[in-house]
């Protein structure tokens, strides 16, 4: 099966270096019109707001169509008006790759909150504010493809990234929803998890490490993430080449019951509640409310 974007246009956030770069030519390799959106680095972080411009030069260089974005994602007004110009140039929008991203690690005693909402605010209002931004006109042509930038230290936890982690597991919560509100007019959205060497793990791994992780190694997963035949509401990791799926499960549980010595025998009988065996992936949120209620009824029989 070929994956291929003929005719597709796709939009790619904090595209101008690392894995955004990557995905960027990936998808105007494979024939998408790209905007390679990027906020920029100042010049004490080894570059300048241009990093958007040059990865749209290597595009057209090698035949492609792009044009760059300088908007922040943080910025409604700059989004806006970045999906206007995308439909003024190309008509349509058809993928939207949320990848934009800071670190402000440090243990949570010592975490400043501004540095708290710092995270928050480009990771998942960012991926908000563009997600809003090309909704409609999704919903319009009845076609769309979204990938949200999650995290193992959303999914698993890491010392020192309470914010980064709680950021990042919020999108998993974003695209659990999104996909089902978005599947009745053709948008499918899921998860890319991305294990990589980019400007943000810098200094964070060994280099004999870091040369495995490459975004190479990453973007095939995304690519079939914003594939025509797509699924929906997958958790993708990726990593070194390897790729695998996390899940939110549900274990069957126990009916406890109420009464005085309820959290004493919740505590009593808390390896059976946690029993995996016979746990579901569920479809929606309700199945935790139909699961409860069914063996509720069951023991009230």
């Amino acid at each position: 099966m070929s994956v291929s974007f003929d005719g597709r246009v796709a939009i790619v956030t904090g595209a101008g270096g690392g894995l955004g770069r990557q995905h960027a030519l990936a998808l105007a390799a494979r024939g998408a019109k790209v905007v390679v959106n990027d906020f920029g680095r100042s010049a004490a972080e080894g570059a300048t707001p241009s990093t958007a411009d040059a990865v749209v030069a290597e595009i057209r260089a090698a035949g492609g169509a792009a044009m760059a974005s300088h908007a922040s994602v943080t910025d409604e007004a700059a989004v806006g008006q970045m999906v206007k110009d995308t439909l003024a140039a190309w008509g349509r929008v058809d993928i939207l790759v949320n990848n934009a991203g800071i670190l402000r690690d440090k243990s949570f005693g010592k975490m400043a909150l501004e540095d708290f909402r710092a995270v928050i605010d480009v990771h998942l209002m960012g991926a908000v504010i563009c997600t809003q931004a090309v909704w409609a006109t999704m919903r319009a042509q009845r076609y769309g493809r979204i990938v949200m930038t999650t995290s193992s230290s959303g999914l698993y936890g890491n010392f020192g990234q309470a914010n980064y982690g709680a950021a990042k597991m919020a999108l998993v919560g974003l695209m659990q929803t999104l996909s089902i509100e978005g599947a009745k007019d053709g948008i499918r959205v899921n998860c890319l998890a991305p294990t990589a060497a980019t400007r943000m793990t810098e200094g964070l791994l060994p280099p004999q490490i870091l040369r495995q992780l490459t975004p190479e190694s990453v973007t095939p997963g995304l690519l079939v993430l914003v594939s025509d035949d797509a699924p929906t509401r997958a958790i993708l990791c990726a990593g070194a080449g390897t790729f695998a799926r996390a899940h939110v499960t549900l274990t069957h549980g126990l009916h406890i019951g109420d009464g005085d010595d309820a959290a004493e025998r919740v505590a009593a009988r808390f390896a059976e509640i946690s029993d995996r065996a016979g746990e579901i992936v569920p479809d929606s949120g309700a199945a935790q409310a139909q699961n409860e209620l069914s063996q509720a009824a069951a023991a009230a029989r």
